[in-house]
C-alpha cells in the first residue's frame, strides 16, 4: 500500500469513525470482531466435541487445560490489549509512526516472553496439571493435551497480538479471516488426529497448536503485502519508555482479567472434582457453551473500543459517548435473544457432549447454562463498561471491573456456596458474580464516565490522558 493509498484509506476510515451514523459504524466494526471472538471460542469447543466421544474423563482433561489456555491467553492479551488501546488513540491523533513502533515492539517482546513462559510451564507440567484441578483418572489425558499447548505458546501470543493490532486500526475483516482460517484447520484436523491417527486427547491439542500457527501465517499476510495501515518492520523495534508505560497501563488490567479468569477456573475445577469427574465435565461443557455466547458479547463490546478510542483521540467526546450507548443498547437486545434461545435448548446442547449419557453431567451442565443465561445482560454491562474505560486509557476503572467478576465475587462464592448447596450451588456461582458485578460496580462506573463526557464540548482538552505539548 503506497502513501497515496494509505492516505485515502486513512481519510475513508476517519470519515467512517467521525461522521457516519453510530448505528452503522458500530456493527460494521464489531461484526468481524464478534465472528473472530466466536471462532476463538469454537477452537476449544471443537476439541471438547471430538474428545467427548472418548468419555467424560477425556472431556474433563480438556476442561482442566482450559485454565492453562487462559493463563497463556492472559499473557498474550496483556500485550495485545495494551497495545491495541494505545494504537487506536495514536491513530486518532494521527501519530502513525509512533503507532508502528508500539505494534512492532509489542509483537517481538510478547512472543519472546511467551516462549520463555511456555518452556517454564512445560518443565513443571506434571505438578502444574494437578494444581489446575485434574482428577487422578484424567491426569495422563491432561498431560497429553498440555504438552502441545505449551509448546505452541509463541504462536498463541503472535496470533492474538496481530489480531488485536489489525482491530486497532479498523482492519477487522483481516482479523476475522485470520481467526476463521485457523478454526477451519482445527476442525478438519481434530477427527484426523484424534480418531484417524489414534492420538486421542493429544491429537486434539496438536490440531489446536497447528491451527494457531496457521492463523499466524494468515494474519501476517496484510503486513507482508503492505495492505495494513500499521507497518511491522525491524526499524520500528526500539524501546520508548513512554510507549511502554502506556501499553502497560492498559495491558496490566487485561492481563489481570484473564489471569483471574484462570484462577477462577482453577478454583472451580478443584471444587468440582470433589463432587466427581461427571460434575467437573458438566461444569466444563456448560462453561464452553456459555463462552460461545459470551465471546459474542465480548467481541461486540470490544468492537466499539477502536471507535470510541478514535473519537476520543480526535476530541469528539459526544460521539464517543454515543458509541457507548449504541453498543450497550444493541448488545443488551442481542444478549436477551441469545440467552433465551440457549436457556430453552440447554439440555440438548449438553447432550451433544455427553456420549455416555451420564445423568449427573447432564443435570449439572444444563442447570449451569440456564443460570448463566439469566445473567447475560449484567455481563454485557460489565464488558461494555470495562471496554469503555480501556478505550479511553483509564486503567483504574478497567482494573476494578476486571477484578470484580473473579476475585471480588466469583472465587469467594465458589469457596462458600457449594458447602451449603452442593454441586448445584457451584453451578450458579458464575451467574451470581455477574449479577453482583453489574449492579454493584458497572452501573456506578458507567454513570461516572458518562458524567465526565457530558461535561466536555468537542475540541476541549481531554481531562486525562496525553498532555498537550508545550
Amino acid at each position: 500500500m503506497d502513501n497515496t493509498q494509505k492516505n485515502a484509506a486513512r481519510l475513508k476510515r476517519q470519515q467512517m469513525m467521525l461522521e457516519d451514523p453510530m448505528i452503522k459504524v458500530i456493527p460494521k466494526v464489531a461484526i468481524p470482531m464478534i465472528i473472530s471472538s466466536v471462532i476463538d471460542s469454537i477452537y476449544n469447543l471443537a476439541d471438547t466435541f471430538f474428545v467427548s466421544g472418548l468419555g467424560e474423563t477425556a472431556t474433563a482433561a480438556v476442561a482442566v487445560n482450559d485454565s492453562l489456555m487462559n493463563i497463556l491467553r492472559a499473557v498474550s492479551m496483556g500485550f495485545a490489549m495494551g497495545a491495541a488501546s494505545y494504537i487506536s488513540r495514536l491513530m486518532g491523533a494521527k501519530e502513525d509512526k509512533k503507532a508502528c513502533n508500539v505494534a512492532t515492539t509489542t509483537l517481538v517482546i510478547g512472543c519472546i516472553f511467551s516462549l520463555l513462559f511456555g518452556l517454564t510451564c512445560y518443565s513443571v507440567r506434571h505438578p502444574l496439571i494437578d494444581l489446575l484441578g485434574s482428577t487422578p483418572e484424567a491426569h495422563q489425558y491432561s498431560i497429553d493435551y498440555a504438552t502441545w499447548i505449551l509448546l505452541a505458546a509463541p504462536f498463541t501470543t503472535a496470533n492474538l497480538i496481530m489480531n488485536q493490532l489489525l482491530r486497532s486500526e479498523g482492519s477487522t475483516t483481516f482479523a476475522m479471516v485470520g481467526m476463521c482460517s485457523g478454526c477451519l484447520v482445527n476442525c478438519v484436523l481434530d477427527p484426523i488426529f484424534i480418531n484417524g491417527m489414534g492420538w486421542g486427547v493429544a491429537g486434539a491439542a496438536a490440531a489446536t497448536a497447528l491451527s494457531k500457527a496457521f492463523s499466524c501465517v494468515i494474519l501476517s499476510i496484510p503486513y507482508f503485502r503492505h495492505r495494513a495501515m500499521l507497518e511491522l518492520h525491524p526499524r520500528h523495534f526500539y524501546i520508548d519508555w513512554v510507549n511502554v508505560g502506556e501499553v502497560a497501563k492498559m495491558g496490566v488490567p487485561a492481563f489481570l482479567r484473564m489471569s483471574l479468569m484462570s484462577v477462577g477456573g482453577i478454583v472451580t475445577n478443584n471444587v468440582a472434582k470433589t463432587f466427581g469427574t461427571a460434575v467437573l465435565a458438566g461444569i466444563a461443557v456448560a462453561n464452553k457453551l456459555y463462552r460461545l455466547i459470551a465471546s459474542a458479547i465480548m467481541g461486540f463490546s470490544q468492537g466499539f473500543g477502536p471507535v470510541c478510542g478514535f473519537c476520543w483521540g480526535a476530541k469528539r467526546y459526544k460521539r464517543a459517548k454515543s458509541s457507548y450507548f449504541t453498543t450497550l443498547a444493541i448488545g443488551c437486545c442481542a444478549a436477551l435473544v441469545l440467552g433465551t434461545v440457549m436457556f430453552i435448548y440447554a439440555k440438548p446442547l449438553i447432550m451433544l457432549f455427553n456420549s455416555s449419557g451420564n445423568e449427573l453431567m447432564l443435570r449439572i451442565g444444563s442447570f449451569k447454562i440456564r443460570s448463566l443465561c439469566l445473567a447475560f445482560i449484567p455481563h454485557m454491562l460489565v464488558m461494555v463498561t470495562s471496554n469503555l474505560y480501556q478505550s479511553l486509557g483509564r486503567p483504574i476503572g478497567n482494573l476494578v471491573l476486571s477484578l470484580s467478576r473473579q476475585l471480588i465475587f466469583l472465587i469467594p462464592f465458589v469457596l462458600i456456596i457449594p458447602r451449603f448447596f452442593g454441586a448445584e450451588g457451584l453451578a450458579v456461582c458464575q451467574a451470581l458474580s455477574d449479577f453482583c458485578a453489574g449492579a454493584v460496580l458497572a452501573l456506578p462506573l458507567a454513570w461516572r464516565m458518562v458524567k465526565i463526557m457530558n461535561s466536555l464540548d468537542d475540541g476541549d482538552e481531554a481531562p486525562f490522558g496525553k498532555k498537550k505539548k508545550a
